[in-house]
């Protein structure tokens, strides 16, 4: 499991001074550099080897821009070249938001998914979560 903590910024709120729903994808996004590494140490753009099949939040209570939130980040379901990465907001000791992406090993020059290779299959096996 990976953790990262965030101070939301007063930018982060909606017209209700909520954390906007438009802000968790970000955060969670950002949450996902971890794992982003393990398939690609070095986060160049140009040799990017992921792509995202889907995304899902449900956002589970009101949060606000003044209390500090802590993302936790797991892997789910590996297939042969896609993977769920499985993501919890939690403001205090209230879960705000939970959180599917697919994403899905990728070579962008033949637009095809590629399968995933056994050591990282290992590597994100060790941040399985249930």
């Amino acid at each position: 499991m990976f953790y990262l903590e965030l101070e939301p910024r007063f930018s982060d709120t909606d017209a209700l001074g909520h954390i906007s729903n438009t802000t968790l994808p970000v955060w969670f996004e950002q949450a996902r550099t971890p794992v982003f590494r393990i398939f690609h140490p070095t986060l160049e753009a140009e040799t990017w080897p992921l792509i995202i099949a889907r995304l899902e939040i449900d956002l589970m209570a009101q949060s606000y821009w003044h209390i500090p939130v802590k993302i936790k980040t797991g892997i789910g379901k590996i297939g042969n070249s896609s993977f769920h990465v499985i993501q919890e907001a939690w403001q205090g000791d209230k879960q705000i938001a939970r959180g599917v992406a697919v994403l899905i090993h990728f070579d962008y020059e033949i637009e095809k998914a590629l399968p995933i290779p056994d050591d990282i299959k290992a590597r994100l096996a060790e941040h399985a979560v249930a």
